[in-house]
């Protein structure tokens, strides 16, 4: 029989608007920096336990977020943390 002993999840999110939205560069950088507090507001709020590994914003002022996140709240996390 097989154990998962330790998991994670790891992701680049990109947060991005629409491109033909007729938005000022300084407006969609202001949009994308606002989604992506709201995602990692919304990590915080359900209790799941994250790391950052790189937050960086792109020259079309996308923001590209590296994260490491938790399976789900019966997983350890083990290492991947450390």
């Amino acid at each position: 029989m097989k154990r998962i002993k330790a998991a994670c999840i790891m992701q680049t999110v990109t947060f991005r608007q629409k491109e033909d939205s007729g938005l000022s560069a300084e407006t969609l950088l202001r949009l994308n920096r606002e989604e992506a507090q709201r995602y990692k507001d919304g990590l915080v709020k359900s209790k799941t336990r994250f790391r950052i590994d790189d937050e960086s914003e792109s020259p079309d002022g996308s923001v590209i977020i590296r994260i490491r996140k938790e399976y789900n709240g019966n997983t350890d996390i083990g290492e991947y943390f450390d």
